[in-house]
């Protein structure tokens, strides 16, 4: 009885320690290119392997600044001014199956693109830089939403196996050490 149930427990020590070993060995066979437009980045060629059979995820997170247009309805229709103060965006998130699985390890994004937001609700005139500290005339309108970088992370079974950080530019860069 002790030796089988020493046998299943180096097994298992066996299973866990190859599963490690194969979530390391993630090659990079393309990178992804990300496209930045407006609001959206949409990420397009990604080609990975050794991925294995767990399947793995690609996420996209984008983040980006939202600048509004402050009106005032006052005399002669109102006055239109741009705001002084761009406010942080909602981020935009979208997650996609590699098909791994499927594939003997290699996986692919084929286009995976998430969107940035205006916060909701929108921020007050003052943080926006809209009249003066005591002015509440103003309204915010005409969002206009700016994304400024994108992360990729690719997990498998809830751990990061590749990660790439976006610019407002479209290169990639290394990834921070928190990745």
């Amino acid at each position: 009885m002790r030796k089988s149930l020493g046998l299943m427990v180096a097994a298992l020590l066996a299973v866990a320690v190859t599963s490690s070993i194969a979530l390391a060995a993630v090659n990079v066979k393309s990178l992804p290119t990300a496209t930045f437009s407006g609001a959206t980045v949409s990420l397009t060629g990604g080609n990975f392997s050794g991925l294995g059979s767990v399947p793995a995820i690609a996420t996209l997170t984008v983040s980006g600044t939202v600048t509004y247009t402050c009106h005032n309805p006052g005399a002669s229709g109102g006055n239109d001014v741009p705001g002084q103060n761009p406010v942080a965006a909602q981020p935009g998130i979208a997650s996609q199956d590699l098909g791994n699985a499927d594939h003997n390890g290699r996986g692919t994004i084929s286009n995976l693109s998430a969107t940035a937001t205006a916060p909701n609700p929108a921020p007050s005139t003052q943080t926006v830089g809209c009249g003066g500290k005591g002015s509440t005339g103003w309204t915010l309108i005409n969002p206009v939403v700016t994304v400024t970088g994108a992360q990729l992370a690719i997990t498998q079974g809830g751990n990061i196996v590749f990660c790439r950080n976006y610019t407002g530019n479209g290169t990639g860069t290394p990834p921070p050490p928190a990745c």
